[in-house]
């Protein structure tokens, strides 16, 4: 009878055997570490791969080398790799101390770039150009180097943000601490950054409620904040009529448009003014559930604009299909996941606030930029991250990663396993040094308590 009633006892079902074994991986000391490095990589290996396929056909009909583009790249990523490797090494210390320096490095590049822009479209000068340095829309180019300061803006934003709450603490929840320093610098990077890439200002907007979000800050400071960033895009919107961004005075206004067009059904939209969503809807179409086959797109070829940078996840969804865009979907969500979980697990204030900083900046990002390709948010031409084309984007990106690298390594179970049992001196000096130790939660003796313990030693 027992060997009868153990034959037809109910077998657990698949997801009662799984469920333990995520637990016990996720419990482990090192799994954010692991999981951050895994989705980054694969993010990166993917964007590599698209890049490549995105440029080839072009790069070959223009100078007859199809590797050409995906070389850059590629230098691009190893310039990213060695950023990683060095913001994984730096303490916490050094990083809140460097964070005034990239800031207000961010805010003098911002500041050229914008008054090149502004004296080409009055007319004062005929280019946005002084000697060697000369303005490109987003890029400011210093001779033969070219970089995106609103990227350096971001990184500068996380670090120096996240210092100066830090420093505040409780005080947070008064209006005038808010406003000395950080609202004045949060208003000027703002219209900095807005003045020619209003994406990048949405982006920004993110990275500072995801901050004060950590920092515990009043909801009613986030709907005045709101009220404040609704404002700023309108004023925004309406300066592209006077010069602004891509805009010239006198000409229509293109941020307008851009909303005005995502409003209409795609029949009633301009040809002109739909082609870029049109063709990505149509490479959506085109891939299917399985996609057309990696590197076989059609739109890539001059069909689709952008095609190896703001419109990149429509090659992926034409060449890899729904199964394709649904890996990525997940990375990007493993990699908000173990963002956020390493903001929660930080005891340090400063690390807490850029984790969580961090991990807003890239999601949101990557929301933006998938909702305006699939048609389901405006055009901002903002970059997918780790996926999307760019140099600059691609180093700060990896820059960022490090650090929340560094940050999961000082988690407490992670720090106290790693020093444990410390890897070897030449990992340690190749790799990452041991995190510092988590302060030690007993609490301290009274004066009572400790002469008692005095009196009772004697």
């Amino acid at each position: 009878m027992a060997e009868d009633r153990t034959q037809q006892a109910p077998r657990p079902s698949l997801s009662r055997q799984l469920l333990p074994a995520v637990h016990g991986l996720l419990a482990r000391p090192l799994s954010s570490y692991y999981l951050l490095l895994a989705s980054s990589g694969l993010l990166l290996l993917i964007g590599l791969t698209m890049v490549f396929s995105a440029t080839s056909v072009k790069a070959f009909a223009e100078n007859g080398n199809a590797f050409s583009a995906i070389a850059n790249q590629a230098v691009f990523a190893l310039l990213g790799l060695f950023a990683f490797w060095v913001c994984q090494r730096l303490p916490a210390g050094t990083l809140r101390d460097l964070g005034k320096f990239v800031l207000g490095a961010a805010i003098v590049l911002l500041c050229i770039l914008d008054l090149l822009g502004a004296l080409a479209s009055v007319g004062v000068l005929d280019k946005p150009r002084i000697g060697p340095v000369r303005a490109d829309l987003l890029w400011l180019y210093f001779g033969p180097i070219g970089l995106q300061p609103a990227e350096f803006a971001k990184l500068g934003m996380v670090l120096w943000g996240a210092d100066v709450i830090a420093r505040k603490g409780p005080a947070l929840g008064h209006w005038r601490e808010l406003s000395r320093p950080l609202f004045p610098v949060v208003g000027l990077l703002f219209v900095l950054v807005g003045y020619n890439d209003l994406g990048s200002m949405l982006v920004l907007l993110a990275l500072i409620v995801g901050l004060l979000w950590a920092a515990g800050v009043r909801l009613r400071v986030f709907a005045a904040l709101g009220v404040l960033g609704l404002a700023g895009i309108s004023l925004l919107i309406a300066a592209a009529s006077g010069g602004a961004g891509s805009g010239r005075e006198g000409e229509a206004n293109y941020r307008l448009a851009r909303l005005t067009d995502f409003l209409k059904p795609l029949d009633q939209c301009d040809l002109d003014a739909c082609y870029q969503i049109i063709q990505a809807r149509s490479a959506i179409f085109e891939g299917g559930w399985f996609g057309v086959g990696l590197g076989k797109s059609a739109l890539k070829w001059n069909w689709l604009p952008q095609a190896d940078n703001d419109f990149i996840y429509a090659v992926v969804a034409e060449e890899l299909g729904v199964v394709g865009c649904a890996v990525v979907l997940a990375l990007f969500s493993v990699l908000a996941y173990t963002g956020f979980r390493i903001a929660r697990r930080s005891q340090d204030p400063f690390r807490r606030l850029a984790a969580a900083a961090i991990t807003t900046w890239l999601v949101a990002q990557a929301v933006i930029n998938i909702g305006g390709v699939t048609g389901m948010l405006p055009i901002t031409g903002l970059p997918l991250p780790f996926i999307s084309a760019g140099g600059s984007a691609l180093v700060v990106t990896m820059a960022a990663v490090g650090m929340l690298a560094s940050f999961a390594r000082a988690e407490p179970q992670a720090s106290l396993a790693l020093n444990a049992r410390p890897p070897a001196r030449w990992v340690r000096l190749v790799w990452a040094p041991l995190p510092p130790l988590p302060p030690s939660r007993r609490p301290k003796p009274t004066p009572a308590k400790a002469k008692a313990g005095a009196e009772g030693r004697r």
